[in-house]
């Protein structure tokens, strides 16, 4: 078998980028991808590389068919834990199974309906904060919006509302941290040093107190709101026991994590590409009204929204929030006559897949039209909520959410967008920078 030698990119010219790196990474990656094709090795010193992938088909081999060969990377099984503890997103192996399937009812499209109607209240008492006939900053609106989403279908009306602020700050804040040590790593030693990392690990405790204190207050009640806290606290593992409230407090630390933040970049974005493409605001409000508006049966009306969810899938497509995905191979694999030595850490870029010309026609181009048959028809090289046994298990609540965002919002405004070009800025997830629109009541 002849051997595939992987493109390297120096230490030297990582070291020469570092500011911009820092900044965005993205066009110092696409720029690699480009000369060297799409797959080449970092060096990021001390004798350390990652393999950055736009490959959609090794993805797919990775992510679905050898999946039982890789695990996550350090930056989510070392690196994310110190902030928000093993829980789903975080744990590996006979753990992680335990939990996916412990959990897994809890986000059933069943189980979700009982949720739907606390989202809708949610989301239009949110949407009070829209100021018409004037250049607003959307994101933080939304941002609010999905952590607000977050909060009352895990806790119904049971926390106290500056404990959840604050655990909205401590969040975000952990986030900007952890950015800093992954892009940053030869600084490592002086986070240590100067105190800044226990600053940011005392935010975590911190969060974690305030969590117990709402479990304790939950319990202490006897209270039932058939919400998502409910739903945690009283599934069981095979054997009969309950999760340990050290687990429950990290699993529902990873629903903030993951759950609010991917969903309001998502929700931006897709605003934004509507406001440059007024024509599928229209669509969705006939869509809306074709279905009966708010006098249809709410999951009935979010299941027939195929308008609305073409528009989110492709806005997913162009700015997948969660924009890269990581793995490790314990045993050597190899691919396409690439050979991979075990410990290998292989970055996909999702942002690059999912842009990638061979892969996509026209795939610069807003044209939600190519998701008519669904998401299901590019399966192989569309991961927007991942792939394989570890694909987002929020995935519908997610998508129920956004459609629900989506419909009342164009419902109820039509948008302008005061932006020249839609900009990123990507932290851990991808973020909106210059989400500037006007909104006008239909």
């Amino acid at each position: 078998m002849k051997i595939n030698k992987i493109p390297e990119v120096s230490f030297l010219k990582f070291l020469k980028h570092s500011l911009e790196i820092l900044k965005n990474p993205l066009p110092f990656h696409n720029a690699n991808f480009e000369e060297k094709g799409d797959i080449f090795k970092l060096n990021v010193g001390f004798n350390s590389n990652i393999y950055f992938c736009r490959d959609a088909a090794f993805a797919q081999y990775v992510l679905q068919k050898n999946q039982k060969n890789y695990v996550k990377s350090k930056i989510q099984t070392v690196d994310l834990v110190k902030y928000v503890g093993e829980g789903l997103l975080t744990s590996e192996g006979g753990k992680w199974k335990n939990q996916r399937k412990m959990m897994q009812p809890a986000f059933h499209k069943k189980q979700l309906q009982n949720l739907i109607k606390g989202m809708q209240d949610t989301i239009v008492s949110e949407y009070e904060a829209i100021v018409t006939n004037k250049t607003i900053n959307l994101f933080p609106i939304l941002n609010d919006l999905a952590f607000q989403t977050v909060v009352k279908s895990l806790f119904t009306k049971a926390a106290k509302a500056e404990d959840m602020e604050r655990l909205q700050f401590i969040t975000e804040e952990n986030q900007k941290m952890l950015v800093r040590e992954l892009r940053q790593p030869y600084l490592g030693w002086w986070f240590k040093m100067s105190g800044t990392l226990d600053k940011y690990l005392d935010l975590s405790k911190e969060a974690r107190t305030i969590l117990k204190g709402v479990l304790d207050e939950r319990k202490a009640s006897g209270n039932r709101y058939d919400d998502l806290l409910d739903m945690l606290l009283e599934t069981k593992y095979e054997d009969g026991t309950s999760m340990s409230e050290e687990q429950l407090i990290d699993e529902i630390l990873i629903i903030f994590t993951a759950g609010h933040e991917t969903t309001s970049n998502a929700l931006t974005f897709t605003f934004q590409l509507l406001a440059k493409h007024p024509e599928w605001q229209d669509k969705i409000y006939e869509e809306w009204l074709s279905l009966g508006g708010n006098d249809t049966d709410l999951m009935t009306r979010i299941t027939a929204s195929k308008v609305c969810q073409q528009v989110l899938e492709e806005s997913m497509r162009l700015f997948p929030p969660a924009y890269f995905i990581d793995r490790v191979n314990v045993e050597e694999d190899s691919f396409n006559d690439m050979i991979f030595k075990p410990g290998c850490s292989i970055l996909f870029s999702v942002y690059e897949m999912h842009r990638h010309p061979k892969l996509w026609e026209d795939a610069l181009e807003f044209r939600p039209k190519r998701f008519a048959e669904g998401s299901r028809k590019f399966s192989s090289q569309y991961f927007p909520f991942g792939a394989g046994p570890r694909k987002c298990i929020g995935n519908n609540f997610a998508m129920f959410e956004m459609i629900i965002a989506v419909t009342e919002l164009v419902s109820k405004f039509k948008i302008q967008s005061q932006f020249d070009a839609i900009d990123i800025t990507p932290l851990i997830t991808l973020k909106p920078k210059n989400a500037l629109l006007r909104f006008e009541k239909r």
